[in-house]
């Protein structure tokens, strides 16, 4: 685990509980399971709603590995919105040096 991996880990300890309250605007929180490990993880995101879904833009990508579960066609991840988690599909799209996850909405509430 590099620096700036620790370094993410203890300010999300501090973070996510501000992320679930949904007092920090944009930021809120995933969850997701590591495809691999099959763990269930939990991480607050900068999301972006926009039509079906939405956009978390993924600062520094290289130097993160999160986002590297929703490559391919994807994977399942669950994002809260208004309070509520919601069960989502995101897909990890690069392109260049910049990397998103575009979030569709399974439509089940």
């Amino acid at each position: 685990m590099n620096l700036l991996q620790r370094m993410a880990r203890v300010v999300n300890t501090v973070v996510a509980p501000l992320a679930r309250s949904g007092r920090l605007g944009p930021l809120t929180e995933i969850s997701y399971h590591g495809r691999r490990s099959g763990t269930e993880f939990r991480l607050p995101v900068a999301f972006q709603p926009a039509g079906d879904g939405g956009v978390i833009r993924v600062e520094l990508p290289d130097r993160k590995n999160w986002w590297r579960n929703f490559t391919g066609e994807g994977a399942p991840l669950r994002v809260r919105v208004d309070g509520e988690e919601r069960p989502d599909h995101g897909v990890a799209v690069r392109d260049g040096r910049q990397v998103r996850v575009d979030v569709r909405f399974d439509g089940v509430r």
